[in-house]
């Protein structure tokens, strides 16, 4: 080794360039490495975050339409429910409508039976009396005639108290 080379000098320069120089250098490139790698660190932190809200808020719509859907069963059921509850009501209100108008029907019925029979025994009484009157215009004589209506006169004033 021949210390007064230019040759050595210019390796030893070099050697102390590349040695003074390479610690700047690696310190600015691993502060740019470190740098990159908390933004990339915090990209990822801020992915996991809203990947966590994202599975919480798909969980919460889950629940919100589980509890939509025992709502919408419940309402249903409800209305069933109501029907049903309504469709007995008018059932029990057409049985009880039904059995008005046939107790209307039958006292109609009753009433028209009464006044036929009112009738056919007016009509028999009023054949009945002209049948008696004609039978006592014929066969009764004045003498008998004056003597009923004498008895029948002086028998009204008992009857009628």
């Amino acid at each position: 080794m021949d210390f007064s080379s230019p040759t050595f000098w210019v390796a030893v320069g070099f050697v102390i360039f590349v040695v003074l120089t390479l610690k700047p250098i690696a310190k600015a490139a691993l502060a740019a490495l470190e740098g990159r790698a908390e933004r990339i660190k915090a990209q990822l932190d801020e992915a996991q975050t809203l990947r966590e809200e994202a599975q919480r808020t798909l969980a919460e719509y889950e629940r919100k339409q589980r509890d939509a859907v025992a709502e919408t069963e419940k309402i249903i059921e409800h209305a069933k429910e109501e029907a049903r509850r309504m469709r007995d009501e008018a059932a029990a209100e057409l049985d009880r409508s039904l059995a008005r108008r046939a107790q209307q029907a039958e006292e109609k019925i009753g009433q028209a039976e009464a006044a036929a029979l009112k009738e056919v025994r007016d009509q028999a009484v009023d054949l009945a009396l002209a049948a008696a009157a004609r039978l006592i215009a014929e066969e009764v004589k004045p003498a008998k005639a004056k003597a009923l209506i004498d008895e029948s006169i002086s028998e009204l004033s008992t009857k009628l108290n």
